[in-house]
Order: C-alpha cells, then sequence, then structure tokens
C-alpha cells in the first residue's frame, strides 16, 4: 500500500469491520486519529460516508459509492505496480483467490507452491467461500480471481477455463466395494454415506444425479468439512465423495480406495476459473491464472 492510499485502506477496513475502534486495532492506530481520518474525507466531500451508532458505523449510500471508486483505485494500483515491476523482469505483487472448498485442498495449494518458487515475490491470498459467494467477491475486487466448483453466479464471471470433474467414491481399502472399477449410485445407497452440505458443490452434482435416477441419498453425517468426511471413510463400510483434483492425497493414503461413479448415472460437475467481466487483472494474477489454466487443462482438459 503507497502511502497516499493509506487512508483509502483506513476507510476499506471500517466500512468491512462496522466499528472504528476494532478497525483501529487491527490497523494499530488510535480510534481518534482513525476518526479524523474519516472526518477529514467527509469534510472534502461534503458530506457523511458512515451513519454513526451505537454499536458502530454503517457505511450510507454516498460512502458506498465513495469506496467502490476507493477499491477500484487499489486494485487499479497494483495492476500497476505489477506491470511496473515486470519492465525490470522481476516479478511482484498480491494475489488474492477466492476459491470453493473442493479446489482448496490439494490443487490449489500446489498450484501455489509452484508459482512462488519461480516468482518467491508474489504473496497469495487464500479465501475460502460458499458456491455463490465465490464468485459475488469478485464484484468488490475482494479477490482477483475465483476458483469454483459448479458455480452459481456467471452474469459477472469472465470464464478463463473450465473442466469437467469425476466424481469419485471415497472408502476403506478392504470395504466390499473397494475393488469395482466403477460404481453405479444405487451400489453406494446400500452403505452409510458421509455427504457435503446442502448447497455444496459435490452435493449439488449428487443430488441431482439421485433425483433423476428416483434415489434418496440419506446421510449419516453431513458435514461442510470434506477432509472430515473422508477421514471417516477410513474406518468401517462409510462412503464419501470427492472430485479429481482432490485424489492424490487420498491415494496417498494407503487406507483408502477411490472409485469413480459411472457416467451412466454423473457425468461429473465443472470447475470454473475466471476474474471479474472487464477487468484488467494485476500482472501476477493474470499470470497465475493462465498458469493454473494451463494446468488444468494438461491434467483434466
Amino acid at each position: 500500500m503507497m502511502r497516499h492510499q493509506l487512508v483509502f485502506h483506513y476507510l476499506d477496513k471500517v466500512a468491512r469491520i462496522g466499528s472504528i475502534r476494532r478497525a483501529a486495532e487491527e490497523l494499530a492506530i488510535t480510534p481518534s486519529a482513525l476518526n479524523r481520518r474519516i472526518l477529514g474525507i467527509e469534510e472534502e466531500l461534503g458530506t457523511e460516508i458512515f451513519e454513526r451508532h451505537s454499536a458502530g458505523v454503517r457505511i450510507n449510500i454516498a460512502g458506498e459509492i465513495f469506496l467502490q471508486h476507493v477499491r477500484s483505485q487499489i486494485a487499479d494500483l497494483e495492476r500497476v505496480r505489477s506491470r511496473i515491476a515486470d519492465l525490470s523482469g522481476m516479478r511482484r505483487g498480491h494475489v488474492n483467490i477466492a476459491c470453493t472448498r473442493e479446489v482448496s485442498r490439494y490443487f490449489l495449494p500446489m498450484e501455489i507452491e509452484t508459482y512462488r518458487s519461480e516468482y518467491p515475490g508474489v504473496t497469495f491470498g487464500v479465501n475460502l467461500y460458499e458456491r455463490g459467494d465465490a464468485e459475488l467477491s469478485l464484484v468488490d475486487n475482494s479477490n482477483d480471481i475465483a476458483l469454483v466448483f459448479e458455480p452459481l453466479r456467471l452474469t459477472e464471471f469472465q470464464t478463463v477455463f473450465s473442466v469437467q470433474q469425476p466424481i469419485y467414491c471415497i472408502m476403506s481399502v478392504e470395504h466390499p466395494l473397494a475393488k469395482r472399477k466403477s460404481l453405479r449410485l444405487y451400489d453406494c445407497t446400500e452403505f452409510p454415506l458421509l455427504l457435503p452440505n446442502k448447497g455444496e458443490g459435490i452435493r449439488q452434482v449428487l443430488d441431482n444425479a439421485a433425483a433423476k435416477t428416483g434415489l434418496a441419498l440419506t446421510p449419516t453425517i453431513e458435514s461442510n468439512s470434506l477432509d472430515l468426511l473422508q477421514m471417516l471413510s477410513i474406518n468401517g463400510d462409510n462412503l464419501s465423495f470427492a472430485v479429481a483434483i482432490n485424489l492424490q492425497p487420498l491415494l496417498d493414503n494407503n487406507n483408502l480406495a477411490a472409485v469413480p461413479i459411472d457416467i451412466r448415472d454423473i457425468s461429473g460437475g465443472f470447475l470454473f476459473a475466471g476474474h471479474l467481466k472487464g477487468r484488467t487483472l494485476p500482472v501476477a494474477a493474470a499470470r497465475f491464472l493462465e498458469d493454473i489454466s494451463k494446468q488444468l487443462g494438461v491434467s483434466y482438459g
């Protein structure tokens, strides 16, 4: 953050937290100093941008308009800094990524490490969201790019790459189904099912397939933690589910087996990589998005 834009950073922090006192704590300045900065901006604009109330502050309509400008300025500065860094052959900058749980477990950490081994000057922020919220987070430039399995909002999403991901059933190597080459969905209903919460990408794909085949998928355990569900698959006859990009760490566990669901029942779900329509990404973010799109194409295209 350049010095002349610090006040923009302060305003953004207050708007997100809704409290001058708590924002000041995170910014390591005094609440009175932070309040003076806000009052100075309001004086220059000729209007209040925050509504003060007993529980804190709430940004008003004028503030929303100004804050959108602030966030655009911050995002644009990052793009300019990356382009300037490129002129001297350096790769610097910061990449904020929105992703859903399916992407965060194996593929994304590996890609970040690969990128940083080549460009150690680039830093990353990885933010986990529900479907729909991940795409929405691009609108105010909170994140540069998004990796979403089965997205809900594509109206303002510029898709750079999409790829179909088969669904695999995860189980103990001792499970009666572990030696099968593929499974029909009705095979799975005979055993305890460990399912992601309703609305999660994998659950949506499974529920849609079950509805088409007239099956009822009744979970023994539901959770928004894929790791928890798959660790529980090590014991007994429990079955959980995963997409292709998460298989490697599961297969590295000698106690687990992965069997694909027959494409007659589930052809798979789609993983999307992209950014906000009309936005020119900072160089570091654009390069990283290009790299992961290539890797997805090589591995799963």
